[in-house]
């Protein structure tokens, strides 16, 4: 994990602040990577609506990654002047890892959460992981 705080304007606001964190991109993790924004945005101050909101998004991402990623995945948090960004990514093709577990109409929910919760939202795919899906 990094953390780095730039230093507060001349005003007294908050500036820039982010941290990067990477994990295997399995189910088992996205708990950890729900809990590390919490704590975070907690530690930054983000006012607890906020807060919530945003850990949601950080899941429902997270949860996707895991879902459809290879190797790892990386969460980037950043606040700047009081707009907190979220990034996550993913490595390796694109393959679902089949969860038989979960019934059909509880699935494919997870972007119409983030796109309602989320103020914009953005999907890249790299000519790498493009290349590498099926098609």
């Amino acid at each position: 994990m990094t953390d780095s705080a730039s230093p507060t304007s001349l005003l007294g606001r908050p500036c820039r602040r982010q941290a990067l964190r990477t994990l295997p991109a399995q189910e088992a993790h996205v708990s950890a990577a729900r809990h590390f924004a919490a704590d975070l945005l907690e530690t930054w101050s983000v006012p607890a609506s906020e807060r919530d909101s945003a850990v949601l998004i950080v899941d429902e991402l997270a949860a996707n990654a895991a879902q459809y990623g290879r190797e790892r995945m990386t969460l980037l948090l950043v606040l700047d002047h009081g707009t907190s960004h979220i990034v996550v990514s993913d490595s390796g093709m694109a393959v679902e890892h089949l969860r038989p577990d979960i019934a059909p109409d509880e699935h494919g929910r997870g972007t119409a959460i983030v796109q309602y919760l989320a103020q914009s939202t953005e999907v890249h795919q790299t000519a790498a992981a493009a290349k590498s899906a099926p098609a």
